[in-house]
């Protein structure tokens, strides 16, 4: 595809007419239209009953118009070369899944093409479409999973160069999902031999021995959103097995002291709500040809009043040090669902004592997602 242009080359999937000026009106606008191959891979594209396109519409200030196979957007532009982009992305995974895509894929790939454009100017992005793309988790369950936005990006980015990676922000972020799919492929991979998942059990406090059950039934309520995830990357058969065999192992924060942990991939999840002492004793349990993955939400500490916490001590000790990375998600990094971004960020206003008219005096109001 030549740049700026909209058509595609001999062979391409796509065939399209470039963005065509429109004089006489108060703010420039033009049209691109473009015509894919397949009409099935487009219906995928476009949604059921046109919703990716709506959502599209919403998030760039265009308009388009999806027809069979063919697709005209019109609005300044800037947004409208941004939504072709993202069109093409959204065709292009599909093209290789096969699979619907969610809400959440359509605002990845409006994320990416975002980020393509800020970093590349036009002639380089026709000549190399793809670049730069976000990076990607695979798993032999799930398949590729591509990041939704740069946040997760820089994630994924540190997960696979550093030792020790410290991931902060509000729930819905990604910050457990992206951290089991990374240790669940290097398991798969054969660079880890073990899977070790904890999280500090703050109701119980240190008295898990009153629970009835064994070790794993009493830890279980604490690492339902973990357990979630393995299933979401493995089969539920292999889940069982390794929980079975101990190459996948459920260790309490509280019974983590005196071990080495080699050749092991270490995750501990809600690590807002770990003492300093604590969280010095989980980081030194790094042995060699292992990986530690912490995660937390800095804004939903339950520890008791006048305690600190040892995620935001250790983040502010470590920082600097060879090694370890640091990824801070914020509320527009939410990628649960839309609704959960604008609670997080109402909460956020709330907290700092802002309000939505401070904000924007004059809202312009538009449909809910």
């Amino acid at each position: 595809m030549t740049a700026g242009d909209g058509t595609a080359g001999r062979g391409g999937p796509l065939r399209g007419r470039g963005p065509a000026a429109r004089p006489g009106t108060p703010q420039e606008t033009v049209e691109v239209s473009l015509t894919f191959d397949d009409n099935r891979l487009a219906s995928l594209v476009f949604g059921q009953y046109d919703q990716n396109v709506a959502h599209i519409e919403r998030r760039l200030d265009v308009t388009a118009t999806a027809l069979g196979n063919h697709l005209v957007v019109k609005g300044p532009p800037d947004a409208a070369e941004k939504a072709r982009r993202v069109f093409e992305k959204l065709y292009a995974r599909v093209r290789t899944g096969g699979s619907a895509l969610t809400l959440g894929d359509v605002d990845g790939a409006i994320q990416e093409a975002t980020v393509q454009g800020n970093l590349f100017p036009a002639a380089v992005i026709a000549a190399e479409p793809d670049r730069p793309h976000f990076e990607q988790i695979a798993t032999r369950r799930r398949g590729a999973v591509r990041a939704r936005n740069a946040a997760q990006d820089a994630y994924i980015k540190a997960l696979r160069t550093n030792e020790l990676v410290f991931a902060e922000g509000p729930a819905g972020t990604g910050k457990t999902w992206l951290a089991v799919g990374h240790a669940v492929s290097l398991l798969e991979q054969g660079h880890a031999e073990r899977l070790i998942l904890s999280r500090p059990a703050v109701e119980a406090g240190e008295r898990l021995g009153f629970l009835p059950g064994d070790m794993r039934e009493k830890v279980d309520p604490y690492l339902r959103p973990i357990y979630d995830a393995l299933y979401d990357f493995m089969e539920a058969r292999h889940v069982d097995r390794g929980l079975q065999t101990g190459i996948i192992e459920i260790a309490p924060l509280a019974f983590m002291r005196g071990r080495t942990l080699t050749n092991a991939v270490v995750l501990l999840d809600e690590a807002q709500n770990t003492t300093s002492m604590q969280m010095k004793m989980f980081l030194t349990r790094l042995g060699e040809n292992s990986r530690m993955i912490v995660t937390g939400d800095p804004s939903q500490i339950d520890l008791p009043p006048g305690q600190k916490s040892g995620l935001v001590e250790a983040v502010g000790v470590l920082d600097g040090v060879e090694g370890i990375g640091r990824i801070t998600f914020k509320d527009v990094d939410v990628v649960r669902h839309d609704l959960v971004r604008r609670i997080v960020t109402a909460y956020e206003r709330a907290a700092h004592g802002e309000s939505d008219a401070d904000r924007n005096p004059n809202p312009r109001r538009r449909p809910l997602a």
